[in-house]
């Protein structure tokens, strides 16, 4: 039997934090989805260290590994092979590796997907710790302190939990009524991921630079989509000094790559989303704050202020 749902996973140099990754992508932590429905794709984007295949073999699902060698330091050719592997008729992308899944996403994904012809399946990413992780070292939390943070907490048990001791990334810092800036798991039929021809390769930045902010901005642009926003899910990013977080490429830089593919500034995309989900009690602070945001631009608007971009 053929997989519906197919998700694409990217990593490079995550030896720490793909078992965390993977360990939530697979049942019984994911609910409400037969694990015979859907197939996970890694893609080993050349790390030092291949991926080994006894971890792979271990995961209980159904998984493939796939290992790009030699690999451009961007991920968007990895993300690309792995879509055009991909066996379902809906096909989700997590381009970093290192973000692990609230406990609903596949099921909610794959159900949002019916809501519309064309869907655009869209979620919110946090970091996991006190501060988004462009901060981390100057905050003093490191791979050590977030191992501490992870242990004293089940969300094995329980990965709803992981809200209790996130922060809003960056791109999603308007919460989940702002636009987005990314989709930090993005979920497209496989229809749509043809006619967008999948990530841009020319995004060669090592971590892609804006490539997945492309992605997104691209396929909710699109005259016959319609944006799907997933309430009460999300994914959770694991420390480990990417590209982005560790400061070797600041915004500007990617911003000014991303001019130089477009020809003009990035703007989130301004679709006005359907959104679908459950609210589970721990999420209700960052409903509040996402709440207080949306109020906050709507005054500004109405006093003539910027609502942001």
């Amino acid at each position: 039997m053929s997989p519906s749902l197919s998700v694409v996973v990217v990593v490079h140099d995550m030896a720490r934090e793909l078992p965390r990754t993977l360990g939530t992508l697979a049942v019984p932590y994911q609910r409400g989805i037969d694990p015979d429905t859907y197939e996970v794709i890694v893609v080993d984007n050349g790390s030092g260290r291949p991926v080994a295949a006894e971890l792979i073999d271990a995961f209980p699902g159904h998984i493939r590994l796939v290992r790009l060698d030699p690999a451009p330091p961007s991920p968007a050719r990895a993300a690309n092979t792995g879509i055009e592997l991909a066996r379902g008729g809906v096909v989700g992308l997590i381009v970093d590796g290192a973000r692990m899944a609230s406990p609903g996403l596949l099921a909610l994904a794959a159900r949002s997907a019916g809501l519309a012809p064309v869907p655009v399946v869209a979620t919110l990413g946090w970091h996991l710790g006190p501060v988004r992780h462009m901060d981390a070292a100057t905050a003093g939390y490191d791979q050590r302190v977030e191992d501490d943070l992870l242990a004293g907490l089940d969300w094995r048990g329980d990965g709803y939990r992981l809200f209790e001791v996130s922060t809003l990334a960056g791109s999603s810092a308007r919460g989940w009524f702002g636009p987005m800036g990314e989709s930090s798991a993005l979920f497209l039929p496989r229809t749509l991921w043809d006619a967008l021809g999948g990530l841009d390769e020319a995004f060669a930045l090592p971590g892609g630079g804006l490539v997945n902010h492309d992605l997104y901005r691209r396929a909710c642009e699109r005259a016959d989509t319609e944006l799907v926003v997933l309430l009460g899910e999300g994914t959770f990013h694991q420390y480990h000094g990417g590209a982005a977080t560790s400061r070797r490429f600041g915004w500007d830089e990617m911003h000014a790559d991303y001019e130089a593919h477009r020809g003009g500034p990035y703007r989130p995309p301004t679709a006005d989303p359907l959104f679908v989900g459950r609210v589970p009690a721990t999420t209700l602070t960052h409903l509040e704050e996402s709440v207080r945001l949306a109020l906050l631009r709507h005054h500004q608007a109405g006093s003539g202020g910027s609502g942001g971009a």
